[in-house]
């Protein structure tokens, strides 16, 4: 099996990429090449693997690549929110244009190749004419409110047509928040979601910019990755149709993610936390659902992770590998 992953040099395209080789197989059948197309390289140890194949630089070059004919693709490369709040035409390239020229690429291939598209829950948002509810569920009519949740969502659209024509077998699946994400603080207006539980654990002081009662679905990073390959693998009649589902998530409070840590890691690295509100981000994030349900996802036996403390024991547990910042469990030890 010849498999595509966009954005595989990210964190979830990476975790994903590491995943599939280890596992060796991809709905039955023996990976044979795996190839990773992102702006930037991926980790060594992917680069280092024979199966793989590096393509670096922006997808809008990558045309020939895409028609070159694949048997699974996985579609997770994006600008973030808040790169694309800031940088309207830097979204509209990033989201729409590549996917465009990745989708036609697919079809020039002609052999309709399976395809799993990283949406978003950004996708849900209140609208005079469209209330938000306190749970967005697969069949809520997505309002984004967010230039980055429009560009998701017009991706499923065209995903969903293309599949509707035969060109690809396409399915959109709504990524809850990920988190905890290791590294550096990236655009995403979603960012500080890992940022709270991260920095404190690396020793370092960090500011939450939203209110403690604010509440969002998150997942565990391998919780997400499971999820990808269950709906890659899912047939088209246990998949329920061709229109997006949500992928399940945690419906968790600010203010509750802050006491899982503090019972996990303890009162003093709580304690490198301190709230400064952001009107930016909070403009933002009042604008996201609250909570998630995932009926589609949990017939195809997806679970939401356990707690959100589960969550935080499996980011410790990350950071023993040798892809994670060395320091980033300091906070630990002081």
């Amino acid at each position: 099996m010849k498999i595509l992953i966009t954005g595989g040099a990210g964190f979830v395209g990476a975790r994903l990429a590491r995943e599939l080789l280890k596992k060796g197989q991809l709905d039955g059948q023996t990976i044979t090449e795996l190839n990773i197309a992102d702006i930037f390289p991926p980790p060594a140890d992917l680069s280092a693997d024979p199966r793989v194949r590096v393509h670096t630089g922006p997808l809008l070059n990558q045309a020939e690549l895409f028609a070159s004919g694949f048997d699974a693709v996985f579609h997770l490369a994006s600008a973030v929110s808040g790169e694309c709040e800031l940088d309207f035409d830097l979204g509209l390239r990033s989201n729409l244009d590549s996917t465009r020229v990745l989708l036609d690429g697919l079809r020039k291939a002609g052999n309709a190749p399976r395809l799993v598209f990283a949406s978003s829950v950004a996708v849900f948002g209140p609208d005079a004419a469209n209330p938000l509810p306190d749970l967005v569920a697969d069949n809520t009519l997505p309002s984004p409110q967010t230039s980055y949740g429009t560009h998701k969502l017009m991706c499923e659209y065209l995903i969903a047509d293309y599949t509707r024509k035969g060109f690809i077998d396409g399915r959109s699946a709504r990524l809850m928040t990920v988190t905890v994400r290791p590294g550096k603080p990236n655009g995403a207006a979603s960012s500080f979601f890992s940022g709270i539980i991260r920095e404190p654990l690396a020793g370092v002081e960090t500011t939450c910019p939203v209110d403690p009662d604010v509440t969002h679905p998150v997942s565990s990073p391998a919780n997400t990755v499971h999820g990808l390959i269950t709906v890659f693998e899912a047939s088209r009649e246990a998949m329920g149709g061709r229109l997006a589902l949500n992928l399940p998530g945690l419906n968790v409070r600010v203010g509750d993610m802050l006491q899982a840590l503090e019972e996990v890691a303890g009162t003093q690295v709580r304690q490198r936390v301190r709230f400064e509100r952001d009107e930016r981000i909070a403009g933002i994030v009042a604008n996201w659902a609250r909570g998630s349900t995932a009926e589609r996802a949990l017939a195809l036996g997806l679970r939401p992770d356990a707690s959100f403390k589960a969550i935080i024991e499996q980011y410790i547990e990350d950071c023993q590998q040798p892809s994670y910042p060395a320091d980033a469990l300091r906070g630990l030890n002081h």
